[in-house]
């Protein structure tokens, strides 16, 4: 640590043990936050020298270039690295700001810290503002402000809106090459305690410049359609809202739609891990050439789509529905057009077995 101590930044009053430092700088450090209750500890014996030692220090501002401001989340180590850190009094407690340097947290890409400001006491953890942005794109935001109970209280209130964060960067590996767009939105959390189960709040999203690439789903209902241009989505409209009680959630006002394909509108509830709801689908009748007498399963018409509605069930981890199940039935009822698919797919397999294009 190195303490820069002009003429006069350093006071002392002997009598009191009382010593005032008006400016602390440190070359680096590491700040750990921990979250714990305390507990009473029996006071260590006073070493000898303790009668020329203050009974109270006040601190101006402290500084540190750089700084590791850290703590757990998910059993990793995550915060801010390599941030600028100023400490500042407010009354007994302090003032905490920081700049530049990155946050890395455990679900989440790294992000640019821009600025934040945030003052903690014995009673409630104050954040003014968090302010990031994704690495290397100057257009995203993420902004964030709100409170934490500290003391007997541990209730939390977090307002979030964030605009133009790129979505494959929040997504599995598997998938980042597969899907892009740039998500905005807000969030609401509010809750008892800092915990998920105990959590409230709503959502909303909207995807702009949405892009489904080459999944091996589209790909297979691309051959089965015969329709390569399913094997790539442009999304004119991408969004939805979300509240969530835990635990039970509901996802509604959807809306997914690539102008002249399809749409889907509609709503999904989940109750701890049980799925349930309803989506309106609209498909262009060109792309239902492969299926025999769609009318039979799309029965509506309007707006440039036949409609169908499709019923969700089963559960977050085995999705059901019952879209699928009138497909086969009505594929069943003509046994050509079943047939021409079960080729049409033995083709593709003969192609990619013998390397043909």
């Amino acid at each position: 640590m190195r303490m820069a101590s002009p003429p006069g930044l350093i006071h002392g009053e002997y009598f009191f043990r009382r010593w005032q430092l008006d400016d602390v700088h440190i070359d680096s450090g590491e700040v750990e936050i921990q979250t714990y209750m305390p507990s009473p500890e029996p006071s260590p014996a006073k070493p000898w020298f303790h009668v020329f030692l203050p009974r109270r220090v006040y601190l101006r501002q402290v500084e540190a270039n750089p700084a590791d401001v850290t703590w757990r989340f998910r059993g990793e180590k995550g915060g801010f690295l390599g941030t600028r850190l100023a400490i500042t009094p407010h009354g007994r407690d302090f003032n905490y700001q920081a700049s530049g340097g990155t946050l890395k947290m455990a679900l989440s890409p790294n992000l640019q810290l821009r600025d934040t400001h945030l003052l903690i006491d014995r009673k409630l953890l104050t954040l003014y503002n968090l302010d990031l942005q994704p690495g290397g794109d100057a257009s995203g935001s993420i902004h964030a402000e709100g409170t934490a109970g500290t003391g007997e209280d541990r209730s939390v209130d977090f307002n979030f809106s964030f605009e133009h964060i790129p979505v494959d960067e929040w997504l599995p590996k598997g998938w980042q090459e597969h899907v892009g767009g740039k998500a905005s939105g807000k969030i609401l959390w509010r809750g008892k305690n800092p915990k998920l189960e105990s959590s409230v709040g709503e959502a909303t999203l909207r995807v702009n410049g949405g892009r489904i690439i080459e999944l091996p789903f589209l790909e297979n209902v691309a051959k089965i359609t015969n329709e390569k241009a399913l094997e790539r989505l442009t999304l004119n409209d991408c969004s939805f809202a979300l509240a969530w009680n835990y635990p039970s959630a509901e996802i509604k006002n959807i809306a997914i739609e690539e102008r002249g394909k399809f749409r889907a509108e509609g709503r999904i509830h989940i109750e701890k891990k049980a799925l349930s709801g309803t989506i309106e689908l609209g498909v262009a009748r060109h792309l239902l050439d492969w299926l025999p007498k769609p009318e039979e399963v799309f029965p509506h018409e309007h707006d440039g789509y036949l409609w169908t509605t499709v019923h969700l069930s089963g559960t977050t981890d085995a999705p059901q529905q019952d879209l699928s199940p009138r497909i086969m039935e009505l594929l069943k009822e003509n046994p050509g057009a079943a047939l021409g698919l079960l080729l049409r797919q033995f083709g593709e397999w003969l192609k990619n077995a013998f390397g043909g294009r």
